[in-house]
């Protein structure tokens, strides 16, 4: 980290793997996490490190959003990540990430240019840039689940 000049450090522990638990150290995050019904495990009530991942890469998207906005009013943004875990062609798994943002107060352009400025400073995509796809769009109709 010698690039880095630290602003805040997330410290979790994770026991047991997929089939495990996590924890944070102030104990806010203290969460058992399986492994998802489409990979054999129970679903259910327990979440998994992609659902971990897509959560934290949406928040961070939409505090980046903010950064960047420029006096365009945001207010109202919504951000779908959706997180998907595969198998690579050349061995082992890998992660891909769609972002889809919802900006009603801007013309879908604007939206677009905004999303795109976002993309440039946000943290997980600075981290993801080169390692995994990542497709951040913006879109016209919130998104639900």
């Amino acid at each position: 980290m010698s690039n880095l000049t630290p602003i805040y450090t997330a410290e979790v522990v994770s026991t047991g793997g997929r089939n495990g638990q996590v924890k944070s150290s102030d104990g806010v995050l203290d969460l058992l996490v399986r492994m998802p019904t489409a990979m054999q495990g129970p679903g259910g009530e327990f979440t998994n490190p992609e659902q971990l991942f897509a959560a934290g890469y949406a928040a961070c998207f939409g505090g980046a959003i903010g950064a960047v906005a420029k006096g365009r009013n945001v207010s109202g943004a919504a951000i779908r990540a959706q997180v998907t875990l595969g198998k690579r062609a050349e061995g082992g798994f890998g992660l891909a990430a769609i972002l889809e943002v919802h900006l009603p107060n801007l013309s879908l352009a604007e939206a677009q240019q905004v999303v795109d400025d976002a993309h440039q400073v946000c943290p997980y995509s600075l981290a993801t840039r080169g390692n995994i796809e990542v497709v951040v769009k913006a879109v016209a109709e919130a998104p639900t689940l």
